[in-house]
């Protein structure tokens, strides 16, 4: 059985490489909650990559889950650029994801560029890792950056599984500041060998 990941720790994998001027990536598994083309858009917006601006078609996945068990990351970075990942649950409604990383930044001839972004050491709910697939080199084309996280043990008909990436060295875009967005729909049923997980809404 595959070992599951630690939240800030990185699984080392690879990710296609193209010019490393704007990252991009793709949600390969679980499925995305909407279509995407073939760099990952649309991505920027928060939380989930669309917004009035930039319109999407959802795809009408649910990945059906069991609470406890792992859920299986697996991503392609379209574009190369350093920086991080990380994975977050709503239960009821997607207000309860958290603001994107804070941002270090400096000033640059393009305006601010990101310079680092707050990893959570120890998360808490909602975040469920962060600090994933930290890099700063420019991995093997055509490869995946890919790891378990462990769910909790609860109940949700159509929760949303929300992974983001921060990247390094990079200007502030229009919609998503230094960070790119993709979430997946999940139904998670409670395993009844555990007990519920009752720091997250609506399990008491």
């Amino acid at each position: 059985m595959k070992s599951l990941i630690p939240a800030a720790f990185c699984v080392s994998a690879g990710l296609l490489v193209a010019a490393p001027a704007w990252a991009h990536f793709i949600l390969v598994s679980p499925d995305s909650w909407i279509e995407a083309n073939a760099l990952g858009d649309p991505q920027k917006a928060l939380p989930c990559g669309t917004s009035e601006i930039t319109a999407g078609v959802p795809t009408g996945k649910v990945t059906a889950l069991r609470g406890g068990d792992p859920v299986h990351i697996k991503i392609r970075e379209t574009i190369y650029h350093p920086g991080f990942y990380r994975v977050s649950l709503a239960v009821l409604d997607r207000k309860e994801l958290p603001k994107d990383p804070d941002a270090v930044t400096r000033e640059s001839a393009r305006g601010p560029l990101s310079v680092s972004g707050r990893i959570e050491s120890n998360p808490q709910p909602p975040v469920l890792a962060d600090g994933l697939f930290l890099h700063h080199e420019k991995p093997a084309a055509g490869s995946f950056w890919e790891t378990d996280v462990k769910l909790p043990n609860i109940n949700c008909d159509k929760c949303t599984l929300q992974i983001i990436q921060f990247m390094e060295a990079h200007p502030l875009n229009k919609e998503g500041e230094f960070t790119y967005h993709h979430c997946a729909d999940l139904k998670i049923t409670a395993n009844p060998a555990l007990p519920i997980n009752e720091d997250w809404p609506g399990q008491k």
